[in-house]
């Protein structure tokens, strides 16, 4: 059994393919590519760590996706997910459609998880650093308190900074990063920012 690690897969999201330069045609190219990928490298037992914006476009047909790809699923919800506390009320019902839908687990905020002996957190957020011109969400954010964090949210903007591993598809060749990728990371240190 591995453990992988993946954000901010947009599914049905049409303008991603140009506001992050992605090689896709359109939507349903993207969506086929994003399914396919994942499941040739995970296997039905593996994890699957989806760190936030899992779905968007006309959700009721997106997030069933979900059902469609190999491993146990959690989630650790991001901005673009309904199920996002940050949402407020509007929240409210959306935890269990996508439980409905396929996800094991909702996690809101940010969690840790131990590869290869290193406490990581996980949150959908970087530190510091966002996918637009300004660091949005400051709230939602974790504390920078000297651990490794794997984050999405910021596309393609970078790969890693310091001990930030943004694990988003758009840098990851479009499928999930294997917990054993992200020991080889920690493991050559922190990268410059």
């Amino acid at each position: 059994m591995t453990t992988w690690f993946t954000a901010d897969l947009h599914l049905g999201h049409n303008n991603i393919i140009k506001y992050c330069n992605r090689p896709f045609d359109d939507v349903e190219a993207m969506n086929d590519a994003l399914i396919s990928n994942w499941n040739e490298v995970v296997a039905a037992a593996d994890t699957v760590w989806v760190v936030g914006d899992f779905a968007l476009g006309q959700i009721a047909e997106t997030l069933p996706i979900a059902a469609k790809l190999h491993g146990h699923k959690i989630l650790v919800a991001g901005n673009h997910d309904r199920c996002w506390d940050g949402n407020g009320r509007r929240v409210e019902g959306w935890t269990k459609r996508y439980l409905d839908a396929g996800f094991d687990k909702i996690v809101q905020g940010q969690t840790t998880v131990n590869i290869d002996g290193t406490r990581v957190l996980v949150c959908h957020f970087p530190y510091r650093g966002d996918s637009h011109g300004r660091d949005r969400f400051a709230g939602h954010r974790p504390a920078d308190k000297g651990a490794w964090l794997l984050h999405g949210h910021v596309h393609e903007r970078w790969a890693q900074q310091g001990r930030m591993i943004n694990v988003g598809v758009d840098l990851t060749d479009f499928r999930p990063i294997s917990s054993s990728e992200i020991a080889e990371l920690i493991q050559a240190g922190p990268a410059p920012d």
